[in-house]
């Protein structure tokens, strides 16, 4: 089942986005061990590690979305909903972030 978070970011701001958010993640959540590996522009492998299990997902990047879904096996479903909501409210924050960001560079050139 994918996870969809919706944004209005072009596809470089939803590329940093994404980044930041599993880097945010990557620090918050050290001992699950995340990551995320880019196979190309729009689409990532990323994973945990949770009780010495490895568990593997993808991201991808579409207009106005980015779709996270992760394989996990039945023992562990529970924390998919973890996950994926630590996820989503990383992904949500940089969205916000990069709104931020948008709004003062305007407010530079105005």
């Amino acid at each position: 089942m994918k996870h969809t978070i919706e944004h209005d970011l072009n596809d470089a701001e939803a590329k940093v986005v994404t980044e930041r958010a599993i880097a945010q993640y990557r620090e918050r959540y050290a001992e699950f061990a995340p990551f995320l590996v880019w196979l190309d522009e729009k689409r990532a492998e990323l994973g945990f590690s949770v009780k010495g299990v490895k568990l593997k997902g993808s991201m991808e990047l579409r207009p106005g979305a980015v779709d996270v879904d992760l394989d996990v096996p039945f023992l562990l479903r529970p924390f998919k909903g973890v996950a994926i909501g630590a996820i989503d409210k990383e992904v949500r924050h940089f969205i916000g972030e990069a709104h931020k960001e948008r709004a003062q560079g305007a407010g530079k050139t105005a």
